[in-house]
């Protein structure tokens, strides 16, 4: 591979925790884990985000797709039948996946759905609890749409540390693009980058209205789900309360705006204890020369007056959000969708066994665009790295590939089948005297972590999840150019009490076509 001069500049640093921790015995689902059943159907629509009519993905018709609204440890059964005219999949973006990584939904775990057939997913959203969302892995089908909701409530008798809001709000916010997604994935292949997003929409919508009965308390989920593009999020005349971010309950500060980066989730607590009228619900573009903004309301029940005023305006800018992001502190006392403390596992009194240090680069290959980490960029097999693995087939994958310089624009990554520590954000290059500024105590636990721009973070993961597991730009534009790779946690003894069987179901292409499972 021919790489360019234009070398890396942003970096993650990778900690892993211990060897693969075994799990001591067969975890069967039991009789009080109910199943839910689903049947979606994926086709296009034409519809007008930013008023202009384009294709766009549809899960059973609606844009967004269906909520999924869930509770701990439930099973969920999903066929998905796919009607476009491209193989397909959906990535469960947050969900751990415990011993099951057949069920990522990606493509070097599966192989996509093909035109006009289906695939079941069967999943448990085990030991979890939260705020998540789902989009298309494939192509570059997450910029036509695709994408829903995962909320995971606590089991009964199961406490959550705050009051039962009145009722959830669910905001699915990000940028988006008028331009056809197989017309911005052509400009990709031919070596460019994308455009500047034409807009911010939230629900699929640039008008959008939440209304609330004053005197009372709302949980209000959000996610970030577009492609590119950090926003700041605030509501005019209140303040939001953070309780819990991507399946963590965290110290409750109150913020007046809120950073939240490209694949990100958090849930906020807000009390509509103002006068009665209408007021700015506001998310924009950060760290961007072109800003875009979508201005939404929050509507008092009893209100007869509009809103009015200056929408307002996010705070600061780079060194204001990195501060931010350290105030996110792990509530040590809290349990999550066990009764046990988080805190009771303590992670920072664990010794490191590995490190690695992942730096992010945009070379030009061959004179086109791409994105790698470590100076390779990684290119989809025909046959997913998890099937080669299982059927022992060689010449797909090379386990020695990632080897143990930053870059002028924010970073989002994320680790599926896990959550990990964010223990360190800084300036500059890490270096192992670096490890004395980490926050070894009540780091936050999540699965998607920023990057800032000519900076490093610092993360702690302890690999107790066997499977085949992608790490990726959270970035589209980088994720779709090379800048993931997948990691391998396994084990000489196989056993069930490690990972699930391949499922009966299993989908089969490229030199796996033909095995037995």
């Amino acid at each position: 591979m021919k790489m360019a001069s234009r070398r890396t500049t942003s970096l993650l640093h990778f900690l892993l925790l211990g060897a693969l921790a075994l799990l001591s015995s067969l975890v069967t689902v039991k009789g009080e884990s109910p199943y839910k059943f689903y049947t979606w159907t994926v086709t296009y629509g034409i519809i007008s985000p930013l008023g202009v009519p384009q294709q766009v993905i549809l899960i059973n018709g609606q844009f967004p797709g269906p909520k999924l609204e869930v509770v701990t440890n439930d099973n969920i059964i999903l066929n998905l039948i796919n009607k476009l005219d491209q193989p397909f999949l959906l990535t469960w973006n947050g969900i751990k996946q415990r011993k099951n990584s057949w069920q990522d939904g990606v493509l070097g775990t599966n192989c996509p759905i093909q035109p006009n057939s289906n695939f079941t997913y069967k999943f448990q959203t085990k030991d979890q609890i939260g705020t998540y969302n789902y989009f298309p892995s494939t192509a570059f089908h997450k910029a036509a749409g695709g994408f829903g909701a995962i909320n995971v409530y606590s089991r009964p008798g199961i406490p959550i540390p705050y009051p039962i809001p009145t009722a959830d709000f669910t905001l699915l916010v990000g940028d988006w693009f008028k331009t056809n997604h197989k017309t911005l994935q052509q400009r990709l292949d031919s070596g460019g980058v994308l455009p500047n997003p034409d807009g911010i929409l939230i629900n699929g919508q640039t008008q959008t209205t939440f209304t609330g009965d004053q005197g009372k308390t709302y949980m209000l989920r959000i996610s970030n789900v577009g492609l590119t593009t950090t926003f700041n999020f605030r509501i005019q005349g209140h303040t939001m309360k953070v309780v819990e971010v991507e399946g963590s309950h965290v110290i409750q500060t109150e913020y007046d705006s809120l950073d939240i980066h490209v694949g990100q989730s958090l849930s906020v607590l807000v009390t509509l204890n103002q006068s009665p009228k209408d007021y700015y619900i506001v998310a924009s573009t950060r760290f961007t020369k072109t800003k875009l903004s979508v201005t939404g309301l929050l509507r008092y029940s009893n209100s007869g007056v509009s809103a009015s005023g200056d929408t307002p305006l996010p705070q600061g800018e780079l060194v204001w959000s990195m501060r931010q992001a350290r105030t996110f502190r792990w509530n040590l006392t809290a349990n999550a969708a066990r009764p046990n403390p988080q805190g009771s596992y303590h992670y920072g009194q664990i010794s490191i066994s590995k490190t690695f240090v992942f730096s992010n680069s945009a070379p030009l290959i061959n004179g086109k665009q791409r994105y790698a980490v470590n100076g390779i960029s990684y290119v989809n097999a025909d046959t997913p790295l998890k099937l080669a693995d299982h059927f022992n087939i060689g010449g797909v994958f090379d386990t020695n590939a990632i080897q143990s310089n930053n870059e002028n624009s924010m970073q989002s990554w994320h680790l599926d089948g896990y959550d990990f520590w964010v223990v360190g954000f800084g300036s500059g290059q890490w270096t192992p005297a670096k490890r004395s500024l980490h926050n070894l105590v009540d780091a936050l636990t999540r699965h998607t972590t920023q990057v800032y721009p000519n900076s490093w973070t610092a993360i702690l993961v302890s690999l107790d999840n066997q499977g085949m597991w992608n790490m990726r730009s959270a970035i589209w534009e980088r994720q779709y150019s090379g800048q993931q790779f997948y990691l391998k946690v396994g084990n000489l003894e196989q056993s069930l009490a490690n990972e699930y069987n391949p499922p009966d179901n299993l989908l089969l292409c490229g030199k796996a076509v033909g095995r037995q499972h």
